[in-house]
């Protein structure tokens, strides 16, 4: 049992960096507007946040090289160092007084997002016991879902018209003096909110830093200092079984994650566009649906140790290609469809592939290059979906127009994401790391 708990509070300790992830991702989001009224920016300024952000580009720097270093000196260096970058990272985004800075704040966020992510999926199936490995690593989704909620909430009770907003125009007055143009006491509401990632960073880097090393880099460390860092990455594309595992998880990661990054980021202004709905009504929305994802995801945690990880996995695509046949056949021009689609879609996040991409991502290579193969994987994805969200803003149009057509491509993304999955879902559960290994790489590994 105590044991048991001590994973939990690792897991819990660890799964802190992806509150942090996703809140990025909707702290950059939801201010942009501020930002842009603030420093006068254009689309094409708005666009080059969004492709080097937590989201896309950034992210995916990040995670191939944090991989690889989590794999050359272990999970505790990237603990212990990586939320100092992210912290500096968002003060600069706090600070910023043009958009260079601004630019280089988000650029900073992403990368250290990406660094932290391969080692926290890494370090949470390495801390847990066989059986709750899944829970463990549906904890840490959950805290992806608390993060957006959170933020959602603030940005509302901070935004000019919310709750708290005289609040902000003091702090405002108080260190921008008493002649600040109403933009610029606008943009007060976001760094306000990027504050508030800034104090869950402190909080999440002194439990990290604390964290033990995990058991099982600790015995490969000799391994792996004497074989190089280099030589893990060759071991990696050499191997046919890593290649192919590395293949399937960034298929079934990406096709769904293609449609997933798109929500992430544009949802709100999907909803407000295509739906007709208020800014207000379109956040609330946002956030009741990630309150679903978070409730959903702690069901799955109950049950993903004990049942069949193929017919989760089913289930999950299953109800995010009925979400999206929602928009081809009721539409989402009356409220009826719109909340269809939305609380289809939060369904489907409680179970999506990102939970099995993390849980076989990390079940499925040796330690060596356990946290290696998953930054591959997440540059991969992170990096396409970047290009994605320029691609996607075309097919969508001004004002929600081709809307439709791209249901059909996110239709046709997540089908792929489904039977591939179900067709190469292994059979990992009940099954300890070591096991898994030498099932899949004999005794060598």
């Amino acid at each position: 049992m105590a044991k048991n708990s001590g994973s939990l509070k690792s897991t819990i300790a660890v799964s802190l960096t992806n509150y942090l992830d996703a809140g990025a991702i909707v702290a950059g989001a939801s201010g942009l507007t501020l930002w842009q009224n603030y420093l006068g920016l254009s689309e094409v300024h708005l666009g080059w946040l969004n492709f080097i952000s937590a989201n896309c580009l950034g992210a995916a720097i990040g995670a191939i090289i944090g991989g690889f270093l989590a794999d050359k000196y272990g999970r505790k260096f990237i603990f212990t160092y990586n939320l100092l970058v992210y912290m500096l990272g968002v003060l600069t985004i706090m600070f910023s007084m043009n958009f260079p800075m601004l630019l280089c704040g988000f650029l900073i966020t992403g990368i250290s997002v990406g660094v932290g992510v391969p080692a926290s999926w890494t370090y949470i199936s390495e801390s847990s016991e066989v059986n709750n490995r899944g829970r463990n690593i549906c904890i840490s989704q959950m805290s992806w879902g608390v993060g957006p909620m959170c933020i959602l909430l603030f940005g509302m009770l901070f935004a000019p018209g919310g709750y708290l907003f005289g609040w902000v125009e003091s702090v405002a007055h108080l260190f921008g003096g008493s002649d600040m143009s109403q933009e610029a006491i606008n943009a007060y509401s976001s760094r306000i909110v990027f504050f508030t990632l800034f104090v869950v960073a402190f909080i999440a880097w002194n439990l990290q830093r604390k964290l033990q090393e995990s058991a099982e880099f600790t015995a490969q460390k000799d391994a792996v200092e004497k074989s190089g860092l280099m030589d893990n990455i060759k071991v990696l594309f050499s191997n046919k079984i890593a290649v192919r595992t590395v293949i399937f998880l960034a298929t079934i990661y990406l096709t769904w994650n293609l449609v997933a990054s798109v929500m992430g980021f544009f949802q709100p202004h999907i909803y407000e566009t295509a739906g007709g709905v208020s800014n207000e009504t379109a956040n609330w929305m946002n956030c009741i649906q990630w309150a679903i994802i978070v409730g959903v995801t702690f069901i799955v945690s109950k049950l993903i140790d004990k049942t069949s990880h193929k017919a989760i996995y089913t289930f999950g695509l299953l109800v995010a290609i009925a979400a999206w046949l929602v928009i081809v056949t009721i539409g989402v021009n009356g409220m009826v469809g719109l909340w269809l689609f939305a609380i289809l879609w939060g369904v489907q996040g409680g179970s999506s592939p990102q939970i099995f991409y993390a849980l076989w991502g990390s079940e499925l290579f040796p330690a060596k290059f356990r946290a290696g193969a998953q930054g591959l994987m997440f540059f991969i994805v992170r990096g396409l979906s970047a290009v994605w969200g320029l691609i996607f803003t075309y097919i969508y149009g001004e004002n929600g127009e081709g809307f439709t057509i791209a249901a059909f491509c996110m239709i046709a993304l997540l089908t792929i994401s489904l039977i591939v999955g179900f067709i190469g879902a292994p059979k990992t559960r009940g099954k300890s790391l070591e096991q898994i290994t030498k099932e899949r790489y004999g005794d060598n590994y």
